[in-house]
Order: structure tokens, then C-alpha cells, then sequence
């Protein structure tokens, strides 16, 4: 620099700020202890990996090899190289800059510059689906615009990560709670147990196809129970397959004689390729069980007492309803054209074990696929 200043005739300084404004950044001192640390890194990068990748560049190494030498990922040498970019090649001062720059920037929420995006995960927040069912089943509905995609791990950082105004009150109210599995209930005794009995047939019994849950057809029930001084229940039938939910309007109580009524209804608009077996506990409602099989088509099978496990889809679903149909609650008050809007929700919900797709999609495609009902056949 000092000799090229002289035969300029200016001073050093003078030609040192010239140097700097045509864009010429000097190399960087390499640091002492260079060598050091020969542990793989982890993490950001550090100065002195820095000053060791400007020096393998400058000595002709390409940037896979350094990142060989350094230990590190291509693209995060790719990256960085961008990151201390000048026009004489990359300078590991310039790097640190801008990283320590980055690092104080503020960074705006990827869901605060999106509203298209902010409404429609607010839209399903507020239908019970989560964060994880969002994230993945954007991308299928809108699998051309990136600007609709948001990880979850982003949505679940906006509701507890310092979430700020509107998408504060938005999201937090939105954001779905409470999801309680259900208790076992105690069952009344009914007068004429050796009735109950008759004709009733046990789980062991059922069609093995059942088992797999690879042909659809095959359904698990149960009674979700209101308060005890209104006596009242809802009536849940789910597919075991798909998950998808069917339920029963009892509108004055939970007897037997009610929940065959119920059953008589509702289980005839099933198509009657998907009435293959229920699965039931052993509680006293279903006392008429010959009566709705009779009426129904419907095959019905009972769990070993005390084994909820056996109707596992159900013990599940049946969490999900109490989002809807708190404990404690008159479930009479629930009219059947409110309980066929909240089945529809939960057959809307995307399920991870479906690729996403919600139980309705799931139950229409198996239904659409010539193949699905082959193995009973055969």
C-alpha cells in the first residue's frame, strides 16, 4: 500500500480510502491459535472459522473443500460466502459484520406480513384444528402458492412467543384447549341382567378384518355422558378406519329404548356397505341390541367388561367431542341438526395417519376404490 502510494503521490491514507471506496476490502489478519480447536463446530459460525475459510478461498481451495476442512455443511459455507461477499473475494471481517448486523435486526413474524395466510389459520384454529393439522394440510390445499405454507412451529411460536396485537387476541382465542380424555362412567344395573346377555355376541367374535382397520365398515360406540341431574347423553358411533364420526340425538334420556330409537334413525342413512359390526361396552343402553341389529342390518359386538381399550378410536373421539360438549353440561339442550354440524367439523379435520386428509376424504376415496372391499369378498 505505502509504495503504491508513493508512486501515486498521495499519502497511505489517502490511498488506503481510495483502496476502500473502489470496493477492495484487504485481507484479514489470521488470528493466532488458528489451528487450535480441531472439534467439529457447532452452531453459528465463529470469527476464527471465518478467518480459516477466507484463507483456504484465497489459497485456491473450493468451497466444498473447505467445508471439508472446516467440518461444516456446503450450504452453510455457500451462505456465508454470500454473507461476506466483496469484490475482491470473500472477506471473513465483512462476514462477521453482517451476521452481527442480522443478528440486531428485527425480524418481522412471518404471519404478521401474510394476512391472507393469518386469516386462514385463525379460520381452522378456530374450527379445533391444530397447529401441526394447519401447517400440513395447507400445503395440499394450496400447493402452488409458498406464501400460504407456514410450519408449525411457526404458528406455535406466534401464540406463546411474545404474540403481538391483533394476532395476540386473534390466535390465543382461537387456539383450541381442553382436550380431555374421558373418564369411565359408572353403569347402572339393569334388572334383568340374563336378558342383556341374550344373544350377545363378544369381541373375540368379530371379523378379524376388523383387526387391521383395512376395510372400512367397522364401528366403535359409546355415550358421552351430560350432567348428572339432567340424566342426559350423546350418542357417538365412529369408523374405525377413517375416524369418521356419526352422532346420536338423545333427547330425553339414555335408555335403552331411546338409544335404539336413535339408532333406528340415524344408522339406516350409513350406506349399508359401511354396516359391517359396532362395537360397544357393556353398558345397560344397549339392552335392546337384537333389536337394533334386527332393524338396522347392523352387527353389534360387546368389549370385555372394564377394557375401554378395546374401543380405543372411540375413547379418543370422545375427547375431541368435550371441546364441544362440556362436562357437566344438559347435552338434551343439543338439537340433532347442531350434533350433525359438529360431526361434519370433526370429519372435516385433517389426521395425520391419512396424509393429512380429513375422515370424510379418507371414507369418499376408500369408497371411490373398487379394490377397498375385495379382501371381504374373497
Amino acid at each position: 500500500m505505502a509504495e503504491a502510494a508513493v508512486i501515486a503521490g498521495v499519502s497511505e491514507h489517502t490511498a488506503g480510502r481510495w483502496v476502500q471506496q473502489a470496493g477492495f476490502v484487504p485481507r484479514t489478519p489470521m488470528p493466532v491459535g488458528l489451528e487450535s480447536d480441531r472439534s467439529p463446530p457447532k452452531g453459528p459460525m465463529a470469527f476464527i472459522e471465518r478467518c480459516r475459510l477466507e484463507q483456504l478461498l484465497e489459497t485456491g481451495h473450493s468451497p466444498a473443500q473447505a467445508a471439508g476442512v472446516l467440518q461444516r455443511h456446503p450450504d452453510t459455507i455457500s451462505r456465508e460466502m454470500d454473507r461476506g461477499k466483496t469484490e475482491a473475494g470473500y472477506r471473513a471481517r465483512v462476514g462477521q459484520d453482517t451476521a452481527e448486523a442480522n443478528l440486531k435486526r428485527p425480524k418481522s413474524r412471518h404471519l404478521d406480513t401474510r394476512p391472507r395466510l393469518l386469516a386462514e389459520v385463525v379460520a381452522r384454529l378456530k374450527l379445533g384444528h391444530s397447529p401441526e393439522q394447519i401447517a400440513n394440510r395447507l400445503r395440499q390445499d394450496f400447493p402452488d402458492d409458498p406464501e400460504m405454507w407456514v410450519s408449525h412451529e411457526t404458528i406455535y411460536q406466534a401464540l406463546y412467543v411474545q404474540p403481538r396485537g391483533e394476532l395476540a387476541r386473534l390466535v390465543k382465542t382461537a387456539l383450541r384447549t381442553g382436550r380431555t380424555r374421558r373418564k369411565a362412567q359408572g353403569r347402572k344395573p339393569i334388572e334383568d341382567r340374563d336378558r342383556f346377555k341374550a344373544g350377545m355376541i363378544n369381541i373375540a367374535d368379530r371379523p378379524k378384518e376388523a383387526d387391521d382397520r383395512a376395510i372400512p365398515g367397522h364401528w366403535e360406540g359409546d355415550l358421552i355422558l351430560g350432567s348428572t341431574a339432567s340424566g342426559s347423553a350423546i350418542g357417538t358411533m365412529v369408523e374405525r378406519t377413517t375416524g369418521f364420526v356419526v352422532l346420536l340425538h338423545l333427547p330425553k334420556d339414555r335408555t335403552a329404548a331411546t338409544l335404539a330409537n336413535a339408532m333406528s334413525i340415524k344408522v339406516p342413512e350409513i350406506p349399508e356397505i359401511l354396516r359391517r359390526s359396532l362395537t360397544w361396552d357393556q353398558g345397560s343402553e344397549m339392552a335392546l341390541h337384537t333389536k337394533i341389529t334386527e332393524a338396522t342390518g347392523l352387527p353389534i359386538y360387546f368389549c370385555d367388561p372394564h377394557s375401554p381399550w378395546q374401543r380405543g378410536t372411540n375413547e379418543n373421539t370422545n375427547g375431541l367431542l368435550r371441546q364441544y360438549f362440556p362436562k357437566g353440561t344438559d347435552l338434551s339442550f343439543y338439537g340433532p341438526g347442531w350434533l350433525d354440524q359438529v360431526a361434519a367439523e370433526l370429519n372435516a379435520r385433517p389426521r395425520k395417519r391419512h396424509k393429512w386428509r380429513p375422515p370424510a376424504e379418507e371414507l369418499h376415496r376408500l369408497l371411490s376404490d373398487p379394490s377397498t372391499f375385495v379382501a371381504a369378498t374373497a
